[in-house]
């Protein structure tokens, strides 16, 4: 029975093939293509197909983690994420292919990098750990910690979690508030949940917060977590709650897929994004472009929650919030959520001369200047400019070319993230495709064309860090 199951991943993947090369004119397409097929055997056999196909998913994961990057355990010396429970890992993690330097592959032009299939692997979109299911992964700790509060089991039974824990943010991650910045972080050193909120947050926060907050802490349906037969959790669950992946307003890690394309083998893994200095932002959802934290709370229901699958979410049974009543209460609360504080910053959001360190200001010029950091991340507005860019990745490789059963297609636009507290938020870029800061620093050098020395390079990593 796994045989057939393991053929129906490879199916879903050559299909995603086939339909990258079809031409608008052909026949129709399969509705499974768009639609989430409904579950055609019983429970009992599917958990036992997935349970048996489990260590060889894992470890084919876990066999291309190893192929692109370094995942052991490094820290840079003196450099804590904003609670100072968790050290900033250090230096590039991404493999170089055999024979070329990063010297050497900046000096190239995109075409002869695709021609001779030099791009490294780790600069290509991150697979989800199961592409042909998908859906929503938790990092252990979340998992343990939500069990251990509420006795809700956000552990699937077809995979794990596939990053090291010292490769993702610090757990649980502070909080820090707009309307009261002289407290500093109010999480007093717990994970926020249905349980502990009140008790925590009562006396800081409004009526009205505190109900939006309340709201974003109860736990609905989803996709994977429901009552059905069509879920990936042993037990009939509860669902999930907006802050299991957006833990304490910032971020533990957690990935599902992008809800935006069609077919399951091109959507690309999406890393859970930080809610801190929401706001401030006018676009909202890496591609879907929405232009207000209520729309953008309102639709995470049908979109996060449930792959943007309206059709499976009615029977799985959809949380629709009321527009006036209880999607602008949870908009308030997420719109008091700060960034960590960086006091090496003025208010303008440039570095004080006379708290920067020399390597730091070198930094800094690099980011407005020959870096090009600016272009997108602009310091004044909290270092993103409301804007969709697309990189043009695709120069440097084939579109198309497969990575267990995701099927690479163009990125197109994808929103500017903030910058403000990235020491914070590891791995980076929309799909977490990137381990370290120094990593992000070598994409762009190569992805922008701005050939920085080795020197410019690490004055830019110190800059990031006092963001």
């Amino acid at each position: 029975m796994p045989k057939i199951s393991t053929l129906t991943v490879v199916g879903a993947a050559a299909l995603g093939a086939v339909v990258y090369s079809l031409e608008a004119n052909s026949d129709p397409l399969p509705p499974d293509l768009t639609y989430r097929p409904l579950a055609t055997l019983p429970f009992s056999q599917v958990k036992e197909i997935d349970e048996a196909q489990k260590s060889a998913v894992m470890q084919r994961q876990l066999d291309t983690l190893n192929r692109r990057y370094d995942l052991s355990n490094r820290p840079e010396e003196g450099a804590m994420m904003s609670g100072g429970t968790r050290p900033v890992q250090s230096g590039v993690r991404v493999k170089l292919p055999d024979g070329v330097s990063w010297d050497s592959l900046a000096s190239m032009t995109p075409q002869e990098i695709r021609e001779k299939r030099l791009l490294p692997e780790g600069f290509m979109p991150l697979p989800h750990v199961k592409q042909a299911t998908g859906g929503q992964v938790f990092p252990n700790r979340q998992i343990e910690e939500i069990n251990r509060q509420e006795a809700r089991d956000l552990r699937r039974f077809d995979v794990d979690f596939d990053l090291p824990d010292h490769m993702t943010p610090e757990f649980p991650p502070p909080i820090f508030l707009t309307t009261h910045p002289e407290l500093g972080d109010v999480s007093r050193g717990q994970l926020l949940t249905i349980k502990n909120h009140y008790e925590l947050l009562n006396g800081i926060i409004t009526p009205v917060q505190m109900e939006g907050l309340r709201l974003l802490l109860t736990p609905f349906p989803q996709e994977e977590f429901n009552q059905t037969e069509d879920r990936k959790v042993a037990g009939q669950s509860l669902g999930v709650a907006c802050l299991d992946c957006h833990a304490n307003f910032s971020t533990n890690g957690a990935f599902h897929l992008t809800p935006d394309i069609r077919p399951q083998a091109s959507r690309f893994r999406l890393d859970t994004t930080s809610l801190r200095g929401m706001f401030n932002q006018q676009i909202h959802g890496s591609k879907r472009s929405l232009r207000s934290v209520e729309d953008f709370t309102e639709f995470e229901q049908r979109t996060a929650y449930f792959n943007g699958d309206h059709v499976s979410a009615t029977r799985k049974g959809a949380n629709l919030p009321d527009r006036t009543n209880q999607v602008a209460m949870m908009a308030q609360m997420q719109n008091i959520i700060n960034f960590p504080p960086a006091p090496k910053l003025d208010m303008f959001g440039r570095l004080d001369r006379a708290r920067a360190t020399d390597r730091e200001l070198e930094g800094e010029k690099v980011f407005l200047g020959k870096g090009r950091c600016a272009d997108c991340h602009i310091p004044q507005t909290s270092f993103m400019d409301n804007n969709m860019h697309d990189l043009k990745l695709e120069r440097f490789y084939d579109v198309g070319r497969t990575i267990n059963d995701f099927v690479a297609i163009p990125d197109g636009p994808i929103k500017t993230f903030t910058l403000r507290g990235i020491k914070d938020t590891p791995p980076y870029l929309h799909d977490g495709r990137l381990m370290t800061l120094a990593d992000t620093v070598e994409f762009f050098n190569l992805v922008l064309g701005v050939k920085l020395s080795q020197q410019e390079k690490d004055a830019l990593v110190a800059y990031l860090l006092t963001l």
